[in-house]
């Protein structure tokens, strides 16, 4: 991969990870649009390292909430009172959302790893997106706040993110679907989202460390993953402070008909290279 490629792929990371589109899906559909051929696991580890340049981008846009909840949840501990401050107790909920994806991460990891180079199962997975998202604006009847989320609701919305284990499901589509199935406001579902994406993003990079570091080309890697990271961050701020603005007044069915739009077209090329 070379530093354009880096470039380019960095900020379709950065745009696509929190619309609710997968970044993951337009990480293997763009290459493969283009006619790049990267190395399956290598591709796989930049893509999941590149993620971690919107994990920069989340902090800086929340670190105000990200240090709140920090920091009631460790002053909870402290004082042995885990649950009642609300900050900390929305802090173990979002710990709480990590955990299925964070176990079927491990437990599929080879499985998810084989997707990354199959197209035609990501164009599948994106009609799945449109279909989460087109279900939870006609299914949902949004009245809560994220400070009035229960473990139930949380352990839902972790469920859904677990299903964004594979390219083509988006985890903030999917989670904000989840979120507002249980009657999150949109919002407030993106909100919750976009915090649950700094453990679960963390988590996923580790993973991804330990096979760039046993890689033979690390020296290779290392400049594309830098310049990928730092387009991602970039591009991930403005893509966190546009959809919080957007989904206080418009619902998510653009972002399902550019799903449709897009699987579409990703099957008719398949079909018509095979």
């Amino acid at each position: 991969m070379n530093l354009l490629q880096a470039l380019i792929l960095g900020i379709v990371q950065g745009a696509t990870e929190f619309l609710p589109i997968s970044s993951s899906g337009h990480l293997v559909l763009v290459p493969w649009l283009l006619g790049w051929d990267f190395e399956p696991k290598a591709a796989f580890v930049f893509d999941v390292l590149v993620q971690w340049g919107t994990i920069v981008a989340v902090i800086a846009y929340f670190w105000r909430d990200l240090y709140a909840l920090a920091r009631a949840w460790l002053l909870g501990l402290f004082k042995r009172e885990p649950f009642a401050d609300p900050q900390a107790k929305l802090a173990w909920l979002l710990l709480l959302a990590t955990l299925p994806a964070a176990l079927l991460g491990i437990l599929l990891k080879s499985t998810v790893e084989s997707t990354f180079d199959q197209p035609l199962t990501v164009s599948l997975f994106l009609l799945g997106t449109a279909a989460l998202l087109y279900f939870a604006e006609r299914g949902s009847r949004p009245f809560k706040t994220m400070q009035v989320v229960t473990w139930i609701d949380s352990l839902w919305i972790g469920l859904a993110q677990s299903l964004a284990l594979f390219p083509g499901i988006s985890r903030s589509g999917a989670t904000i679907a989840g979120g507002l199935f249980r009657g999150l406001e949109r919002a407030e579902a993106a909100r919750f989202s976009f915090l649950l994406s700094v453990p679960a993003m963390l988590g996923a990079g580790v993973i991804a460390l330990t096979d760039l570091f046993n890689s033979a080309t690390i020296a290779e890697q290392v400049a594309p993953l830098l310049v990928g990271f730092v387009a991602a961050s970039v591009t991930g701020f403005v893509a966190i402070h546009w959809l919080l603005r957007y989904l206080q007044r418009r619902r998510l069915y653009v972002f399902s008909i550019y799903c449709v739009v897009i699987a579409m077209g990703g099957i008719a090329l398949y079909a018509l290279r095979s």
